[in-house]
């Protein structure tokens, strides 16, 4: 029997984490939820996600720190999709420059998870 991919998904947005995870859920994909770095921390630990999807707006996370200990959580390493703000230019280059797969304006993201969510929830 074939495991389903998973992924997780860092947003204290719950509005935003419903329109996420609805749009994953009609694609067929299951994603878990964190709202904190450190409850997606533990959620490493014991899952095995494929895609991970970061809110850069989140308050817990500094980018650089969390990609530079990703391998400590997770093995294999998952894509990272990270979005934010538009006009928070700087965010998004660190973000770039941390090593996240796929670095998105808020806009953009809206946009293309409905297009995109299944190769980013690719294995392999």
């Amino acid at each position: 029997m074939e495991t389903q991919a998973t992924g997780l998904l860092l947003c204290d947005d719950l509005i935003f984490t419903s329109r996420i995870i609805g749009t994953a859920r009609d694609l067929g994909y299951a994603f878990n939820t964190a709202r904190s770095t450190a409850a997606l921390k533990q959620l490493l630990e014991t899952d095995r996600p494929v895609c991970l999807i970061l809110d850069l707006a989140n308050p817990d996370l500094v980018i650089n720190d969390f990609m530079g200990s990703l391998r400590q959580f997770s093995d294999p390493t998952p894509r990272v999709i990270a979005y934010g703000s538009h006009v928070d230019t700087a965010t998004l280059k660190a973000a770039r420059a941390a090593g996240c797969d796929k670095v998105l304006t808020r806009s953009q993201f809206v946009e293309e998870l409905p297009v995109h969510l299944r190769e980013w929830m690719t294995i392999g």
